[in-house]
């Protein structure tokens, strides 16, 4: 496994720029200067006052970074728009590259470590964030930006033979479809509150309209149906929400298989149901 400064000897091509690989290799850093931190340290006192039961709970909580107050969106803005990210980003792709912030997925995330068979398990066991691997060129990056962590839990990402226990001002650049990662550590009440970001980036050639806009709505519309129900299964307690949390339990692992593997058993589910509703029909 490596670090940070292994990361800065890959071999990044003719004029400091990478091919346009398929996997871009996950990267780690840290927000050194006083002002930044300031900001991080403004977010985490307003979302502990905000937030203060979905803290105590136990199943992690994610909130969509747009329902926020426009205030507070400002200064998330400071952190994701920030040049040490995006330029981390672009050093892995050719100079024609550029990043379209898929902000309207960004997300607020309190991390509460939760196996419990529920939509939010997958957070912890071995994934992959999305399942479009065999998008065609470019990437969805994903910027995991800690507002508060300790050193409990270390984050492993496979694909990049990368580990870190991520702590308060550092983040973490992983490609979102196609790095195999999880986290290991275990619950401990007295642990820090582990609090952070999860911005969204897509990066393709700068000309390439059409192909951006479409792969903006292929991940959108993946992003928005895989989460919604990972929350409405996490921490289940009726039939229904064992059942959705069991099929995204088995998606995760099929999905780690080959994407298109998930996307058959579902296609099976839904060819079953409606034959189960057409015999009860007819």
């Amino acid at each position: 496994m490596t670090d940070s400064a292994d990361l800065a000897r890959i071999d990044t091509g003719p004029e400091g720029r990478a091919p346009a690989a398929r996997h871009f290799k996950a990267q780690l850093g840290r927000f050194d200067d006083a002002a930044t931190q300031g900001v991080i340290d403004g977010l985490v006192r307003w979302i502990e006052r905000e937030y203060e039961a979905e803290l105590r709970d136990r199943p992690s909580k994610h909130v969509y970074l747009e329902t926020l107050p426009a205030e507070i969106n400002a200064e998330i803005d400071r952190l994701r728009e920030s040049e040490v990210i995006k330029s981390r980003i672009l050093e892995q792709f050719p100079a024609d590259y550029v990043i379209t912030p898929m902000q309207h997925t960004d997300e607020l995330y309190i991390s509460h470590y939760n196996k419990d068979k529920g939509g939010d398990q997958g957070l912890f066991d071995k994934h992959y964030d999305g399942n479009l691997r065999f998008m065609p060129v470019g990437a969805v990056v994903r910027a995991l930006i800690y507002l508060q962590s300790d050193a409990t839990y270390k984050v492993v990402f496979a694909d990049s033979g990368v580990e870190k226990a991520f702590t308060t001002y550092e983040f973490g650049l992983l490609d979102f479809h196609r790095e195999l990662h999880w986290v290991e550590g275990e619950y401990n009440p007295d642990d820090q509150q582990r609090i952070l970001l999860k911005c969204n980036y897509l990066v393709a050639p700068k000309n390439a309209v059409w192909l951006t806009k479409a792969l903006l709505a292929a991940n959108t519309g993946v992003f928005y149906v895989v989460k919604a129900a990972m929350e409405y299964s996490k921490s289940p307690k009726t039939p229904a929400q064992h059942v959705v949390g069991y099929i995204c339990n088995a998606a995760r692992l099929l999905n780690n298989i080959h994407p298109l593997v998930p996307i058959a058993l579902l296609a099976a589910l839904l060819v079953g149901l409606i034959w189960g509703i057409a015999g009860l029909v007819f």
